[in-house]
């Protein structure tokens, strides 16, 4: 226990850094002893409670659920959106606004951003961006064959060439269907300039968007054409398949399900996207709560943008 001297000298430093608003520097100087004096003796203030440092959390934030989420999967960043109903139309809403928010004030310089297609959220996030006023030279890379069905072939444009403008950069279209009807035909593909040229982009990547789908697809998926048939999803869920990242399926743990299928798609690999800088997985939603446990525990994205109900849901699990 300090003495009644050194705490009305704890209590006069942190009068005067916390609520005058001085420089440590200018305390020291002010007192004359040494800034270190300063820097120790206002840590011994908080420790012996001199000082209590309350923070007046706002309505509708939830730091404990994300440093929770983020301790127990080792993740760079989470990010819990609020949300008024525990449905699908409001938790797009929520998390592709959160998603936007992110992405407007972490974007850096120069960045290659891969995005994957046929997603409900990223196509909610790009609806709720805003312009980026300062200059970015960003690129977009389609990071998952965008060619579908021509009635849904617009949302994975439009995903793209909106965010290419919101972030005042290029494009780059991934000429290809995300899912074919053999290893042959996706070797022809594979052998294409094109394709083969925005491929190669996938090495210069540093952050990418991605959605994560449950075992069933979803609407926006079904109605594009990328998607396996019902015998083909008993094979994966046979298999121990929970989810996908790009079509590209994992179990319970995270791990990549062994079968022929993989040889189908055309996209990014989970190998490849666990590798980048930032892989940023933004997804709600009951049903895809193994799916985003299963992206998590394999590593395959470092930041995840989810809503509240979501978010308990996962540390229930």
């Amino acid at each position: 226990m300090a003495s009644l001297e050194e705490r009305r000298l704890m209590a006069k430093i942190a009068h005067l850094y916390y609520v005058m608003g001085h420089k440590q520097s200018e305390i020291a100087d002010q007192l004359d002893i040494s800034q270190a004096s300063v820097s120790r003796l206002l840590k011994r203030a908080e420790a012996e409670r001199i000082v209590q440092v309350t923070v007046n959390m706002p309505a509708g934030v939830y730091p404990e659920l994300e440093e929770a989420i983020q301790q127990r999967y080792g993740l760079k960043e989470v990010i819990v959106a609020d949300c008024s109903q525990d449905d699908d139309p409001h938790i797009l809403r929520a998390i592709g606004s959160a998603a936007a928010f992110y992405l407007e004030n972490t974007l850096k310089k120069q960045e290659v951003v891969g995005i994957s297609s046929w997603s409900s959220s990223l196509l909610h996030m790009v609806d709720a961006m805003r312009p980026i006023n300062r200059k970015m030279n960003a690129r977009v890379v389609q990071i998952l064959g965008g060619i579908g069905n021509p009635s849904a072939q617009s949302h994975a444009t439009r995903l793209n060439e909106r965010l290419a403008n919101l972030l005042g950069g290029e494009t780059r279209f991934l000429p290809a269907p995300g899912v074919v009807g053999s290893a042959e035909a996706r070797q022809v593909l594979l052998d294409d300039p094109f394709v083969k040229e925005t491929l190669s982009l996938f090495q210069t990547i540093t952050l990418a968007l991605v959605g994560i789908g449950a075992l069933e697809p979803s609407k926006l998926l079904a109605s594009s054409g990328n998607v396996f048939q019902a015998d083909e999803l008993e094979l994966l869920r046979e298999a121990g398949a929970v989810g996908d990242i790009c079509m590209q399926f994992f179990d319970g743990d995270g791990q990549p399900t062994r079968t022929t299928l993989s040889q189908r798609v055309i996209g990014m690999s989970l190998e490849q996207l666990g590798s980048l800088e930032r892989s940023v997985g933004i997804a709600g939603g009951a049903r895809k709560v193994p799916a985003i446990c299963g992206a998590m525990q394999g590593g395959w994205i470092n930041v995840l943008v989810t809503d509240r109900f979501t978010a308990q849901r996962l540390l229930a699990s």
